[in-house]
């Protein structure tokens, strides 16, 4: 993890960095660097540079220690392995399930309505879906890494996606992967990327409509 001064490359950072412990298994996934890195993470200088932290910089250095004991608990990080699949994966109820319309949606169903306005704006402005038709757009790990991209490629693009689509549910949603976490490494995850979201949107200064929640 290294500081990124620009603010565009801050956010493309930011989405690149933590998009990644959203959407793999640490045992079986492709981020196996990301997880090696962050167990090896001098976490005072980290949360020195971490991007969009402001006055938050002491959480952050909390949440990137919590994340980083989580990795140091147990042989081959396997209750890290475990709480993953109890969060992300299942079989059974996940307790603070990552998809956005889960929450906005009144059934609390995957595939809302929130999702179906995400890929009508992603067809609109010219974004290809990140994963396959059966896997909804909103799940935070991909909106995370849309957010990279979009800053990246698309930057014109950040502010109505943050405002409109990710915003709106996403630190509500991590209130909850935080309060549902067991292991240290997901609390200090959610946490994390909570401070990282609320700081952008305090950066940018964008006033977020807030829909009503359902769980």
């Amino acid at each position: 993890m290294t500081e990124a001064t620009e603010p565009v490359d801050a956010i493309v950072f930011a989405g690149a960095s933590l998009a990644p412990f959203f959407l793999n298994d640490p045992r079986t996934g492709d981020a196996a660097d990301a997880f090696a890195a962050l167990a090896e993470l001098d976490v005072a200088a980290a949360a020195a540079q971490w991007p969009f932290a402001g006055d938050e910089i002491a959480a952050v250095e909390g949440a990137l220690a919590a994340m980083k004991e989580g990795l140091a608990a147990g042989a081959d990080h396997d209750d890290v392995v475990w709480e993953y699949r109890r969060l992300f994966v299942g079989p059974g109820h996940l307790p603070a399930p990552p998809w956005g319309s889960v929450y906005t949606d009144r059934e609390c169903v995957v595939f809302g309505e929130s999702t179906l306005a995400l890929r009508a704006w992603m067809r609109a402005v010219g974004v290809e879906r990140l994963a396959d038709e059966r896997t909804p757009e909103d799940h935070i790990g991909l909106m995370l890494a849309l957010l990279s991209f979009l800053a990246a490629e698309r930057p014109e693009l950040v502010d109505d996606y943050l405002r409109d689509h990710l915003l709106t549910w996403a630190p509500h949603y991590l209130e909850a992967l935080e309060e549902a976490a067991e292991q240290p490494f997901y609390v200090g995850l959610a946490r994390l990327t909570r401070l990282t979201l609320v700081g952008l949107q305090r950066e940018r200064g964008l006033t977020v409509e807030l829909p009503r929640f359902y769980r």
